[in-house]
């Protein structure tokens, strides 16, 4: 499966990252839930999910989506082993909304939890933090060498 490249998945430790930049909207939501349900119909074996959302800055969301999206979530895994789905965000409306989601899914074999901390989020998922740092580009990498 072809993954868009703000998401990864670590088939190995079952774990799928997502890092979403700049804004988040029904159609961000729409095309990685599309992705974790592609993954779901691939595979039985659960996985937990990561979302990076430190460079996300902006939420273009309406409350009566998010609950749909919740709803149609809890459905879509019901039945399945419980998977966790971690959080990062340092910007209070994408908290605000994780919070939210948190109280949607709750009771649901799909655990939210909302982190400001990486290293938090890295304990509450079991796997070791620099899994979850953002990956540097080769460029990137070539510049910081060459300052």
């Amino acid at each position: 499966m072809k993954l868009p490249p703000d998401v990864e998945f670590n088939e190995d430790i079952r774990l799928l990252i997502y890092r979403p930049r700049g804004l988040i909207d029904q159609a961000a939501v729409n095309k990685i839930i599309a992705v974790i349900e592609e993954i779901e119909a691939a595979s039985p074996e659960p996985f937990n999910r990561f979302s990076d959302a430190s460079e996300t800055h902006e939420v273009e969301l309406n409350f009566r989506y998010v609950i749909e999206v919740s709803l149609h979530r809890r459905q879509a895994h019901a039945g399945r082993v419980a998977v966790k789905s971690a959080i990062l965000a340092t910007d209070s409306s994408i908290i605000h909304y994780a919070r939210l989601l948190i109280l949607l899914t709750e009771g649901s074999s799909i655990k939210v939890r909302v982190f400001q901390d990486r290293a938090e989020a890295a304990q509450w998922l079991g796997v070791r933090v620099e899994l979850l740092k953002p990956k540097v580009s080769g460029g990137a990498e070539q510049n910081r060498k060459r300052s």
